[in-house]
């Protein structure tokens, strides 16, 4: 009875009220719950596999919302790379030899939620200099002859009139031209007049007809992935080695494929370009900008682009005086350049490798090129095109090779204007001694390193300086 009575007292006593009454509401509810229960709202994470050009791999457990990007921030940090806003990830069919550059915004779970089990499917972690390169000159990847602009539209736009009408929402060039198209079930390409307008891709079944009773439709892009052909014309039986395709996501294989082929890279590119603007739009240019955010005088299409390290700061340099002096004599650079080297050479200085370890000159010899990143010991022309290819047709990109055809000799790959052009380094012996030239001894270096670093300044008789080089990096 006396626990009775004194649970009714208990019971008796009046409420207190609520000083914070707002914490109560049912908005503010969910966060406080939140704040106190991280395990139930903590993202997912999963395991991942990325592999970089030696096939070396690297597993990393990320959430389930990461973005390309984000992974390619984390490996630079895990293995202090530079980031030069070129690093991309990739994503590689090996069977069917397909590949495409992985955009910035895009979910990587997402993506590997779309691989299905009979196709072997990686991701590479690589550099791909072109990513942009549209955003900083936008008129050499849409020739005159492959675009139309609406009739009110000028014909004559400027650099950044031609972005804005990519990027308009209202607005949007025409692209035009021939494409093999493969016949849907069969082995056959046929040869036929394409256009791309917003609603997607046509092609006309009357010749070079733009009538809407003549155009026929061939794909859209919301549900694809546009991927372009690493094996060329080998696999798919192709006219010509400038192939690309659309691959519905979770297709069920190559018969769901939708195969196009240009008639040359430019073209491809023309193309490929195009659809990637058609299906991102503005997303591509907020990735484009979003490194240079927070840097003073970067208005939208109005932005400087960012040039490389060998056009900004690499000149030759004659410091002998009081007072250093740019030489513009490219014959006084040149003959400063030679005499450099051989003092270096007489010097017995240590180099440094692409890790930074120091290399002594005498145990080298002739092979300290093979030191270098941007050096590929024994790879043929086909892998050497492969490679520049993945890393961007942007002029500049290059490797040296030993040559196939003459062991003693080594090979110069670069891009230039959208083509990949090889050139042959020769060994010339003078007095015994052993220097490389490129233009028959009319230049001469004492190694290749030093070959490299001078058309890095000049482009002499290249048709562009040396300025990205290809790398076989290691994760």
């Amino acid at each position: 009875n006396r626990r009775k009575k004194k649970d009714d007292s208990i019971l008796e006593i009046p409420s207190i009220p609520n000083p914070f009454p707002e914490l109560c509401c049912s908005p503010f509810a969910s966060v406080l719950s939140a704040s106190l229960l991280p395990k139930a709202t903590s993202r997912k994470k999963q395991v991942i596999k990325v592999y970089s050009e030696d096939d070396t791999s690297r597993a990393l457990e990320v959430p389930s919302d990461i973005t390309a990007r984000d992974v390619c921030q984390l490996l630079i940090l895990k293995n202090h790379y530079i980031d030069d806003h070129s690093w991309t990830l990739f994503e590689q069919l090996t069977h069917t030899g397909l590949g495409r550059a992985i955009e910035d915004h895009e979910l990587v779970i997402e993506v590997q939620s779309n691989w299905v089990m009979e196709e072997e499917t990686k991701l590479y972690f690589r550099k791909n200099y072109a990513k942009y390169e549209f955003f900083k000159n936008p008129l050499s990847f849409f020739p005159d002859h492959m675009i139309s602009f609406p009739s009110e539209t000028n014909a004559a736009l400027s650099h950044s009139g031609i972005l804005q009408m990519f990027l308009s929402s209202s607005t949007y060039p025409e692209i035009h031209g021939y494409l093999h198209a493969k016949e849907q079930g069969k082995k056959s390409w046929k040869k036929l007049y394409f256009l791309l307008r917003r609603s997607g891709l046509y092609f006309s079944t009357k010749g070079t007809s733009k009538e809407p009773r003549h155009l026929q439709f061939f794909c859209e892009f919301s549900n694809s992935d546009m991927y372009m052909s690493l094996t060329g014309k080998k696999l798919s039986g192709a006219p010509t080695n400038y192939g690309f395709c659309f691959k519905p996501n979770k297709s069920g294989g190559t018969r769901d494929l939708k195969q196009l082929c240009a008639d040359d890279e430019q073209s491809r590119t023309c193309w490929m370009t195009a659809i990637r603007l058609l299906k991102y739009g503005m997303q591509l240019y907020q990735n484009y900008m979003q490194p240079y955010q927070g840097r003073s005088g970067c208005s939208p299409l109005n932005i400087t682009p960012m040039r490389s390290i060998s056009e900004n700061s690499l000149v030759a340099m004659d410091f002998s005086g009081h007072r250093s002096r740019i030489i513009e004599n490219p014959t006084e650079a040149l003959s400063v350049a030679v005499e450099e080297g051989l003092a270096w050479r007489r010097r017995g200085c240590l180099r440094l490798n692409s890790h930074g370890s120091p290399i002594a000159m005498s145990n080298m010899g002739t092979s300290i090129h093979r030191s270098q990143s941007w050096f590929h010991h024994k790879i043929s022309r086909e892998e050497a095109q492969r490679l520049i290819l993945q890393h961007g047709l942007v002029d500049g990109v290059f490797l040296v090779r030993d040559s196939q055809s003459n062991p003693k000799t080594f090979v110069l790959s670069l891009s230039h204007g959208l083509k990949i052009k090889h050139f042959q380094i020769v060994p010339l012996e003078d007095d015994g001694k052993l220097f490389y030239t490129l233009d028959d001894g009319h230049t001469r270096f004492t190694d290749l390193i030093q070959l490299v670093e001078f058309y890095q300044l000049n482009k002499g008789v290249l048709p562009c300086k040396l300025k990205h080089y290809c790398a076989r990096i290691a994760l």
